[in-house]
């Protein structure tokens, strides 16, 4: 059962990178596509609107009695990122490829549910395909680079210092940016990642004081509680985090200095500690110094002048933070934990010239996975749970409902 959901993601992923492969981009692509939020609605004129157009729905017990569409897929893009930027249209068109292998798959193996694919670009393919639903204000917040099977499957775990610039020149509209871009960082760690957040002026303080000098596990709850002299610290954890990749990032208007002799003491010339800077606000005195920073410690430089552009630089990171291990590891498995009543999640990571395209992932029927272990075989005390290979628990009858999981692929 398990090697048939694995093959079954193996085939999304080298499909997805053969179709980019033999791709070349096309700035003025012209490319309609099914947009979930938009398919079966007319204007006032009974016109289909624009990327909507009929698109047949019945409902469906195999999949908790929506209405679905088994011989088509579709796209879902969050309310932040432009359904026909350039970048969207060729990854889309890309994608098309995976269709004709969601419904292959679904033909080999009935027991499966949801196939997708989540586009580093911000879009995510979904069979089969439904109508997406938007929150009361209209909005379609989802965006698949931000939940845990993405990020699990698109980066090796992490141990991040997030350091933030509190001096005077920081107040208003940039602090406040400033804090959205923390909460977006914190956002793509998971429990496999580590750690803490310090604030800077002209002292160092750390904004949880319970973890001062700690990097503490990145679980929902230190999280949620903010936890979240960099370098040193980092060079110091001795086995505390995951001793995997290291990354600072550093959120300021402006560094008046480079630092080369810190980095040159403590960073390099190994620079195993990446650095990834974020220049708050509208003004540019000291980008140079701050770009400087970011491309002599293998990171990534970005300007946030407002609020709408946090999210999507925020993403830059993790796609810098995955190639070395897409290069070396191509098609790492990751499971992640139940999210459903009758699923977990399974996924795989691929990419095309070393950079990352997403990742495509398939839901495994909780069930389908404990009939590898029949009653009659554990015995009248005994029962099965699912770990993954780091001890987290994916399901566990005492802690949660049945649930399924899901595999991800990083593509």
């Amino acid at each position: 059962v398990i090697l048939s959901f694995l093959f079954l993601c193996q085939r999304l992923a080298e499909s997805a990178e053969d179709a980019d492969l033999y791709h070349e981009f096309n700035a003025s692509l012209q490319f309609d596509y099914y947009n979930s939020m938009l398919i079966n609605t007319v204007d006032e004129d009974g016109n289909n609107v624009e990327l909507g157009g009929e698109f047949p729905l019945e409902e469906n017990e195999h999949f908790n009695n929506l209405p679905v569409n088994t011989q088509q897929s579709n796209i879902q893009i969050p309310t932040n990122v432009y359904n026909k930027d350039p970048n969207i249209l060729n990854a889309i068109y890309n994608s098309e490829a995976l269709n004709d292998v969601f419904i292959r798959n679904f033909q080999k193996d009935p027991t499966l549910t949801w196939q997708y694919f989540g586009s580093s670009t911000g879009f995510f393919r979904l069979y089969p395909g439904i109508k997406w639903t938007p929150d009361s204000n209209g909005v379609a917040a989802f965006d698949c680079r931000n939940r845990n099977w993405y990020i699990q499957a698109a980066t090796s775990p992490k141990d991040i210092v997030i350091m933030v610039d509190i001096s005077g020149s920081m107040k208003g509209l940039k602090i406040t940016i400033a804090k959205h871009t923390i909460n977006t960082i914190l956002d793509t760690l998971g429990e496999n990642d580590f750690v803490n957040v310090i604030a800077y002026t002209d002292y160092v303080r750390y904004v949880e004081p319970c973890f001062k000098g700690t990097l503490v596990q990145a679980d929902l709850d230190n999280r949620e509680v903010g936890t979240l002299s960099a370098s040193r610290r980092l060079k110091e954890a001795n086995g505390q985090g995951s001793m995997c990749n290291q990354a600072i990032m550093l959120i300021t208007d402006g560094a008046m200095e480079d630092f080369e002799s810190i980095f040159e003491e403590f960073n390099w010339p190994e620079r195993r500690v990446r650095v990834f800077t974020y220049l708050i606000g509208r003004e540019m005195t000291f980008a140079q110094n701050t770009k400087w920073i970011a491309c002599n410690n293998k990171g990534y430089y970005t300007h946030i002048s407002t609020l709408a552009d946090v999210q999507e630089n925020v993403m830059e990171y993790l796609h810098v933070l995955s190639r070395p291990m897409v290069i070396n590891h191509e098609h790492d498995i990751i499971w992640t934990e139940a999210y459903m009543d009758t699923v977990v999640s399974l996924s795989l990571k691929f990419l095309s010239h070393g950079i990352l395209l997403g990742v495509v992932g398939s839901d495994v029927p909780l069930m389908e996975v404990m009939k590898l272990a029949p009653r009659y075989v554990l015995g009248p005390h005994g029962y099965a749970f699912l770990l993954t290979n780091n001890g987290y628990i994916l399901a566990h009858p005492d802690l949660r409902p049945l649930v399924s999981s899901a595999s991800f692929l990083q593509v």
